[in-house]
């Protein structure tokens, strides 16, 4: 294969990314404004969520158990994203309560399912340029920076019940993404994935010195996330903060997200993994109490929404450092599995209800000042660790 040809094929790539996560930038910040505007209270839009959450803890492992043989993997991804567009033109009709949990159920049961099995399908694409990744998943913070950040003008313009039928195109562009890849070939099985050895090798991991802290943390630090994933949207309109407005906030924090991204290896290589997860914590804390007690203030809410830097994208990639300093080589997928099942599927489950528990007692206020005690729980416990079990600064 020629190097225009390679760069071709790995552009596809980016193109699926950019769909999928461009739906993500229009569901994540404003299906709760959809389901306000229904008539339907914090506990319902905090059930919807937490059913969204809970599916990334089933849906990854039954697609994987599912399609583990699969001959034509492209196929079945391009039979998910169909099935998650179906799924998803439920909201159309759904009014109830009732209604609304089974549609977000089966859409996020796909959805939620199709994403592991493309990275992995990209990986498999990348081979030894692995290191190029980065530069693939961009693409998906660029396509989720666009829409969130030009959605909620649309919605003010249109009405919050435009909501789904504004998202259903994105829908229809994750298929024709998927489209591209229908004739994909599995990638070559290593031996773990042979021998039946995977969860074993998590389950032996599991008992090394600081996995179980590691884990702890960042479920907690994700259940920090609950009100803002949930009712940030509503809290900031809630303080006078119109759909522009709160648009372009999802967006600075997007762009933050790219450019930190990017920046991350050198800061890693500079100061290490855990003093970095140590200060990005510290930083979500204060992130949160200014949220909580200044929403009224736009320039307040945009320096806020810059920590989304550290609160996230440098976060997350001192996780991966860490992450593939517990569970090397064949057991990274295992690894992998483990941290998605506790961080965004049990911490997303717990953000979602507490937040919706805390919304209604005292708002927005009360819902972020929650998400920042338990951070700052993720805080101690993580300057409690043992500096012995964690990795170096670079390596």
């Amino acid at each position: 294969m020629g190097i225009a040809e390679g760069r071709s094929r790995l552009r596809k790539f980016g193109f699926f990314y950019f769909c999928y996560y461009a739906a993500l930038g229009a569901y994540t910040p404003y299906i709760g404004r959809f389901v306000d505007a229904l008539g339907h209270g914090g506990y319902v839009v905090g059930g919807m969520l937490g059913i969204w959450y809970g599916s990334r803890i089933v849906a990854p492992p039954l697609w994987n158990a599912a399609n583990a043989r699969n001959p034509r993997p492209g196929l079945a991804l391009l039979l998910g994203c169909i099935a998650t567009a179906a799924c998803f033109a439920g909201f159309t009709m759904a009014r109830t309560t009732v209604a609304l949990f089974l549609v977000m159920a089966t859409f996020g049961l796909f959805y939620n399912a199709v994403m592991p099995q493309f990275e992995a399908m990209t990986l498999a694409a990348l081979g030894p340029r692995s290191h190029e990744y980065g530069r693939i998943r961009v693409w998906g913070s660029i396509g989720f920076l666009l829409v969130a950040s030009s959605y909620g003008a649309l919605l003010d313009r249109l009405g919050e019940r435009s909501f789904p039928w504004l998202c259903l195109p994105l829908f229809a562009a994750l298929v024709g993404a998927a489209w591209l890849h229908r004739r994909a070939e599995p990638p070559a099985r290593t031996r773990a994935a042979t021998d039946g050895q995977a969860l074993d090798d998590a389950g032996h991991l599991w008992k090394r010195p600081g996995v179980r802290r590691f884990l702890l943390v960042a479920l907690l630090m994700q259940c920090g996330f609950g009100a803002f994933y949930v009712f940030y949207t509503l809290h900031l309109q809630a303080a006078g903060q119109d759909g522009t407005a709160v648009g372009l906030l999802w967006g600075t924090g997007v762009l933050v997200e790219i450019a930190l991204f990017w920046q991350a290896p050198r800061l890693i290589a500079r100061f290490g993994a855990p003093a970095l997860m140590s200060f990005c914590i510290g930083v979500t804390v204060l992130r949160w109490i200014v949220t909580a007690l200044y929403a009224g203030s736009l320039p307040i809410m945009f320096a806020a929404a810059s920590l989304h830097a550290f609160s996230f994208a440098v976060f997350h990639a001192c996780c991966m450092r860490q992450m593939a300093a517990f569970f090397p080589g064949d057991r990274a997928a295992a690894g992998q599995g483990l941290l998605y099942g506790f961080s965004s599927g049990g911490g997303g489950v717990l953000g979602a209800a507490l937040s919706a528990w805390m919304w209604d007692i005292g708002g927005g206020r009360a819902a972020f000042l929650a998400g920042a005690g338990v951070t700052t729980l993720a805080w101690i416990l993580y300057a409690l660790r043992d500096r012995r079990t964690t990795v170096p600064a670079a390596g």
